[in-house]
């Protein structure tokens, strides 16, 4: 491409195009026309193209549809284009007359304004679009197809973004990096990271039953006799204590040991822990009998300590 200088009238100027990233965008937009395909032949023929993104490093596609795609059909759509993509399809671009065009079932975008003399881009036997775009000679230049997510934009519409091609394998390469990190960390292999986080959470589990149950031991263990702290309100027996650091599950336990050193009354116990207020009431049969309700002394107490 020449162009005049002002300064230099006689001077030619050229631009040049980065091949790699026309390359890159070619197998993103190709992608997009086997994803149109496979989402109206996965999810029925109302879809329709709403809008599209084709960068270098990914691509973004905008689709009618009424509801979020289940995974299942997701995978059954990243499926298909990898399949048009194994068969590696003729990339066939022809300039012809619209009405022609429109013979041929290419699809065209809904609302955009056409000329006598249409671009069609035919893939094979699997897709055939109007389009003005820079695609890939051959499907199988695309590489690989991956879906990252499904989300929705606006009302009826949803947007599908994905990785073909070098940046398919500069996704795969950061997620490698992350599992040996995890590896690491973990002082295992990343074949065995998933058996070694199951082992952890184990572990976890246990050691915070454990846990619980010292801490309610210590609990039980400050308030020293617990018989010593029961008052007698309406002729029904109440012990009201409070405990450091203890959880609802630990509250629970509590109580009912409480309660059954009681034998018949109310127990109500308030902890407080990282600054968040937890409380605890218990009745038995025959305190409610006599009017006793721990639901009500909740709300009655909550008030109080705000």
């Amino acid at each position: 491409i020449t162009k005049k200088l002002p300064e230099h009238p006689e001077a030619p100027m050229m631009a040049c195009v980065d091949t790699d990233k026309r390359a890159a965008c070619a197998a993103n937009h190709s992608a997009t026309h086997l994803l149109d395909s496979a989402l109206r032949e996965v999810l029925g023929e109302h879809v329709e193209q709403k809008g599209s993104l084709v960068t270098p490093d990914s691509l973004r596609f905008d689709f009618s549809h009424f509801s979020a795609m289940t995974p299942e059909e997701l995978q059954k759509v990243e499926d298909m284009v990898n399949e048009s993509i194994s068969r590696s399809l003729p990339v066939v671009i022809k300039n012809m007359p619209i009405e022609e065009a429109r013979k041929t079932g290419a699809q065209a975008l809904f609302g955009e304004k056409y000329g006598d003399i249409v671009r069609v881009v035919n893939m094979g036997d699997y897709s055939i679009e109007f389009c003005g775009g820079t695609h890939v000679a051959n499907t199988s230049e695309i590489g690989a197809f991956k879906i990252l997510s499904e989300s929705g934009v606006a009302a009826g519409v949803r947007r599908i973004e994905a990785l073909t091609s070098k940046g398919l394998m500069d996704y795969y390469g950061e997620l490698e990096q992350l599992l040996h990190e995890a590896a690491k960390l973990l002082k295992a292999t990343p074949d065995t990271v998933s058996e070694k986080i199951a082992h952890l959470q184990t572990e976890n589990k246990e050691l915070h039953s454990e846990v619980e149950s010292l801490k309610s031991k210590l609990a039980k263990d400050a308030m020293g006799d617990v018989m010593d702290q029961v008052e007698e309100v309406a002729g029904v027996k109440v012990i009201a204590v409070s405990v450091e650091d203890m959880d609802m599950n630990g509250l629970r336990d509590l109580g009912d040991q409480l309660k059954e050193k009681i034998g018949e009354g109310v127990v109500v116990i308030a902890s407080s822990a990282n600054g968040k207020v937890s409380l605890m009431a218990t009745a038995t049969d025959e305190a409610m009998k006599k009017g006793a309700h721990a639901g009500n002394l909740i709300k009655a107490i909550a008030s109080c300590v705000g």
